[in-house]
């Protein structure tokens, strides 16, 4: 009998590719194992190609600053959708190349196939089946979309199709206003398509506060038409689809389902490992190790639903990695929790959501830009930033916001709550005179007011000079 493998890798995507490297600094007998085409989820059909086609509808969309700033002859400015949509699957394809190399020269250990778990030390890949010591899932995830709706066929659309279309609308509606529908629908809309967005939710893009979220409403709702509270019925009817809402009704070319993803575990055989399943069939995976109960089973990325976004998936995918092949699991302290939304402006959550801290507790700083200095010079001088602070100790807690460059921000913010730093801890920061982090001293003065004062000697207590144009 052949001796067994010290792991077998299930999916390679971003999770797998990060187990993968580290199992190959520790052993040569080992597999990856991939059903379908390889190369990333982020790079094929998530984070790249979407990006690709934001940066397009932005540029198209700055147009109507151009007469404001004094530059004429904006109104000749088109967009050939088709070409912006070529453009998107060559980078698209240059990115998925790029991932494809991490697993070329593999030679035997990369295989193709289904992969189904015969227990937690045994794996069959189509019909062969391998002894193993330990096994990495990293399966993935897939768009949500309910079965009824596939009977529309290729006017049913997901992010795994939308930018293999060769055009798309005139009509569009997205379904689901989540992350992934508010950057589709705005970027849609910013390129010249009637776009109407359904959402069956109250909040938007994963933001909790109610203040931010009214101020996200009323930014989206100058791209594009936004029903919100109801779920979305579709029907066939002469001339395309229609979308019904609550009293709401559109008659669209082609509908975007965006209503979340589910993991890639069906016929997986998790059923074989002995272990209690929940009501969508996972087991439970302990977040700092990977493992799911005592088993030599690891579970990362996506398919266990915790975080799915690439960096969580990467982290997690090294965890399992290294714990595979571990004689006793690691336990691993996770990073803060980081959500950023690409949309303009810029939408993330960091931290815990406010939704889930205690008010009572809480102290919350507020900075809007609508008359930022910064902002104004770039006319994007819209939407607000929140942080969380705790009342007694004055630590940061976390922050949600909807500003511009907010992706920067969003960094400086995760940084700070990851080294629990103090909002006067923060104030005695250096921040520079024009900058859109300026945004970001008014909301922690703002926070400051309501906390225990500093030392008048501490920096930290340099007030606002009171004038937009300096602070």
């Amino acid at each position: 009998m052949a001796q067994p493998l010290d792991t077998i890798i299930i999916g390679a995507g971003t999770a797998g590719l990060a187990a993968l490297r580290e199992v190959r600094k520790r052993t040569d007998r080992y597999l990856i194992v991939n059903e379908g085409p390889w190369g990333t989820t982020c790079a094929r059909v998530g984070c790249m190609p979407s990006k690709t086609l934001i940066e397009a509808a932005n540029a198209f969309h700055r147009r109507h600053t151009f007469e404001e700033f004094g530059l004429r002859g904006a109104s000749a400015v088109t967009a050939d959708l088709p070409a912006v949509l070529r453009r998107v699957r060559a980078l698209r394809d240059d990115f998925v190349e790029g991932a494809l190399k991490a697993t070329s020269g593999l030679g035997s250990a990369q295989v193709s196939g289904r992969a189904t778990l015969l227990g937690p030390r045994s794996v069959d890949i189509d019909g062969t089946a391998y002894a193993t010591r330990s096994i990495i899932i990293a399966t993935g995830s897939r768009p949500s979309v309910p079965e009824e709706w596939l009977a529309f066929g290729d006017r049913m659309l997901t992010t795994d199709t939308l930018f293999e279309q060769p055009m798309l609308g005139p009509r569009i509606a997205v379904i689901g206003m989540g992350p992934i529908g508010v950057e589709i629908s705005q970027a849609l809309a910013r390129l010249g398509l009637q776009v109407a967005a359904f959402t069956s939710s109250h909040t938007l893009a994963g933001l909790s506060d109610p203040e931010l979220n009214a101020e996200l409403t009323a930014l989206l709702k100058k791209d594009m038409v936004l029903h919100m509270g109801a779920e979305a019925q579709l029907r066939e009817v002469p001339g395309g689809i229609e979308v019904a809402s609550g009293s709401n009704r559109v008659v669209v070319d082609q509908v975007i389902a965006a209503m979340g993803r589910v993991p890639n575990i069906e016929h997986l055989g998790l059923e074989t490992l002995g272990v209690p399943l929940d009501q969508r069939g996972l087991p439970a995976v302990d977040p700092q190790t990977q493992q799911i109960g005592d088993l030599p089973v690891f579970l990362a990325g996506d398919a266990n639903t915790h975080t799915p976004l690439l960096h969580e998936a990467a982290d997690e995918g090294h965890i399992a990695g290294m714990n595979a092949l571990a004689t006793t699991p690691n336990r691993f302290r996770r990073r803060t929790l980081l959500s950023i939304v690409f949309a303009d402006p810029n939408i993330a959550v960091v931290g815990p959501r406010v939704a889930d801290m205690d008010p009572h507790s809480t102290v919350i700083g507020i900075a809007g830009y609508a008359n930022q200095g910064r902002a104004r010079t770039a006319q994007r001088n819209h939407g607000r930033l929140c942080v969380y602070a705790d009342h007694v100790s004055g630590r940061l807690l976390g922050a949600e916001l909807c500003a511009p460059d907010g992706e920067h921000l969003a960094h400086l913010l995760a940084l700070a709550v990851q080294q629990q730093l103090t909002v006067h801890d923060l104030l005695g920061m250096p921040f520079y005179h024009p900058t859109l982090e300026e945004g970001l001293r008014t909301a922690l003065r703002d926070a400051a007011r309501q906390l225990p004062h500093t030392r008048d000697s501490d920096l930290a207590a340099c007030a606002a000079l009171g004038v937009p144009a300096l602070d």
